[in-house]
């Protein structure tokens, strides 16, 4: 029970000012289940915000060393960042028996590019494509100058519509989830993760809800990334790492999973 103790309270946050450009949210649902919902908007032409992918640090086959989203906050110094890609391989059988741990190798499925390299080459999925001041979401690929992509599945709004193209996955069980989502200028950025998985606290969304929050927020497009126990949110401040949500890696709340890549909202003051 103790760890419950570092969980952030039931209460709703309206649109609070980190930076300039920069803006968290706490949604509380208590219908149809308890709910929530972290939200982050970035307006991506606000002078000095930059996206950042996680870089790879391993050579040969395997693509990255797994981090959990706190260590890679203070390792690259973002004060934004969330966890992204599906990974492999993956496996939890115990609080203490799982894979990856942190420092272990792991490889992103799907697209990953880092400072304009090509991290993860794979384009079946679709990806969040970033170049300064502007995001889009997209199939088979990034145009010619991103520098910045993850990439995940489905994309469950489209042109600002909950995508019910597939009905199945749509109305799929209430999760953890992470996802991003655009405006229809490219502009203007979201970062959502939704806590899940603990009774009485957030038992989390199906996607066709989350694409009604979306839609709310005026999305135009919205990406699926890793959710369950992957999904974490953190705000790395001058004094040390604030994480914003409640992961629920190997079922313990506050517990925060090492994965392969994140995504990082970066901020330069002159």
């Amino acid at each position: 029970m103790w760890v419950w103790l570092g969980r952030p309270q039931r209460t709703p946050i309206l649109a609070q000012a980190l930076y300039s450009g920069v803006t968290y949210t706490r949604q509380i649902w208590e219908n149809p289940r308890p709910v929530v919902i972290h939200i982050i908007q970035a307006d991506l032409s606000t002078p000095g915000l930059s996206l950042l992918v996680t870089p790879s640090t391993l050579g040969g086959e395997m693509e990255y060393t797994a981090r959990t989203t706190r260590e890679f906050a203070q390792e690259f110094g973002v004060q934004i960042a969330m966890n992204a890609n599906y990974f492999d391989p993956f496996v939890t059988n115990s609080l203490w028996d799982f894979y990856p741990k942190s420092g272990d190798p792991v490889n992103a499925l799907g697209l990953a590019i880092s400072n304009g390299q090509t991290i993860s080459p794979e384009t079946y999925s679709p990806a969040l494509c970033y170049r300064p001041a502007f995001a889009n979401i997209q199939w088979n690929g990034c145009p010619e100058g991103t520098t910045q992509a993850v990439a995940g599945a489905p994309v469950f709004v489209v042109d600002g519509q909950v995508a019910m193209w597939d009905a199945v996955t749509l109305d799929s069980s209430a999760e953890p989830r992470s996802a991003v989502a655009v405006s229809a200028d490219g502009h203007t950025l979201w970062l959502i993760v939704v806590d899940g998985r603990q009774n009485d606290y957030s038992e989390g969304l199906t996607l066709a809800e989350l694409g009604q929050v979306v839609v709310a927020l005026g999305g135009y497009s919205a990406l699926n990334l890793d959710g369950g126990g992957s999904s974490t949110l953190v705000h790395n401040q001058w004094w040390g790492v604030q994480t914003l949500n409640a992961p629920i890696h190997t079922r313990i709340p506050t517990r925060q999973r090492p994965v392969a890549n994140h995504l990082g909202i970066l901020i330069r003051t002159p």
